[in-house]
């Protein structure tokens, strides 16, 4: 690993403290460096708050280093108004000579002109350095601003013998496939998503909340999928925990292409991320369609026999886990 990448690296390391509360904009990390110690860091504070630039410039106590120093910064600096300054501006003011960059933000709104700005300026830019992790950081912003859509996580739970649900419930609650421990790391994405989504028979089976309780952290957006408005405000999806989008045959089309008018839907109510929990038709639709960047599927150390059959997933597998007396497969779509 060669300096820069040790900086850029440091990067993407702080730039996750801002997972959950950026969105819509991307969380990035930055740091500054002088002689070859870190003088100043920061991330992207939560939404309307700072970029990450301006935090680690304002954490500077000697500012006069700044025109001797070296910015490393996940993602390029933007160059226009938005709900703060553009950070190539305070770059260019604070005397920053020389900027390193994880990967150029292809928004339109920026695409480049944050670095034309700073080489304009007189600065020195480095381009490229991690950038495909820096780009697997960015990944929910870059899926929103170039495929139009949000990045899209399956999620489910699965028994040994793969069933997602028993054949009969006698109780409209869940029945848990998995231990505590991992229903509150589900919790934990649950926090750092925008939105989660559903279909009607988890609902009716299940009563869920779909909120953050186990974790420390903000309630994603409720997205649930009614078609024919089977389910009534008693429901605990229509509480006032959380923000909820109700999908009917009055705002989409169920007779074809389902997941991907649901992706422009949400893509128009400005959603960057969204973790599909079930059921099994609503995460096959969106398997189907080939609509989905990432599942995470728990198999439990129990059996049903019989009941609703796990989904039919094709993708690569790039992780496996044990959880307490669970297992935890994660898969992308390649």
């Amino acid at each position: 690993m060669n300096i820069h990448e040790k900086y850029i690296n440091r990067c993407i390391e702080i730039a996750k403290n801002g997972l959950g509360t950026t969105r819509p904009n991307p969380m990035v990390g930055c740091v500054i460096v002088y002689k070859n110690n870190i003088i100043g860091e920061g991330f992207t504070s939560a939404y309307g708050g700072n970029h990450a630039e301006v935090n680690a410039i304002q954490s500077v106590k000697d500012k006069s280093l700044l025109k001797k120093s070296t910015l490393y910064v996940t993602l390029e600096p933007c160059s226009h108004y938005g709900k703060t300054p553009p950070c190539s501006d305070l770059i260019i003011a604070s005397k920053i000579p020389k900027v390193v960059i994880g990967c150029i933000d292809d928004n339109k709104k920026v695409a480049g002109k944050g670095i034309e700005k700073l080489i304009n300026a007189g600065c020195h830019v480095t381009v490229g350095v991690l950038e495909n992790e820096c780009k697997q950081l960015h990944k929910r912003f870059f899926t929103f601003h170039n495929k139009k859509r949000p990045y899209i996580i399956l999620k489910w739970a699965e028994t040994s013998d793969g069933f997602v649900a028993p054949k009969t419930k006698n109780k409209q609650k869940p029945v848990w496939i998995t231990s505590n421990y991992s229903r509150q790391l589900v919790h934990k994405w649950r926090a750092e998503e925008q939105a989660i989504l559903v279909g009607t028979n988890t609902v009716l089976q299940d009563n869920p909340r779909l909120t953050v309780r186990d974790w420390v952290g903000e309630n994603p957006v409720r997205i649930i999928i009614d078609k024919d408005t089977k389910l009534v405000k008693t429901h605990a999806v229509f509480n006032n925990e959380a923000r909820t989008i109700l999908i009917t045959k009055n705002n989409l089309d169920f007779s074809n292409n389902v997941a991907k008018q649901i992706c422009t839907l949400l893509f128009k109510n400005d959603i960057t991320s969204v973790i599909i929990e079930g059921g099994n038709k609503t995460l096959q639709t969106f398997i189907n369609e080939n609509l989905w960047d990432e599942a995470r599927v728990f198999i439990g150390d129990c059996a049903f026999q019989e009941g609703v059959k796990a989904p039919i997933l094709s993708g690569q597998l790039i992780s496996e886990k044990s959880i307490k007396n669970d297992l935890l497969k994660i898969y992308i779509n390649d």
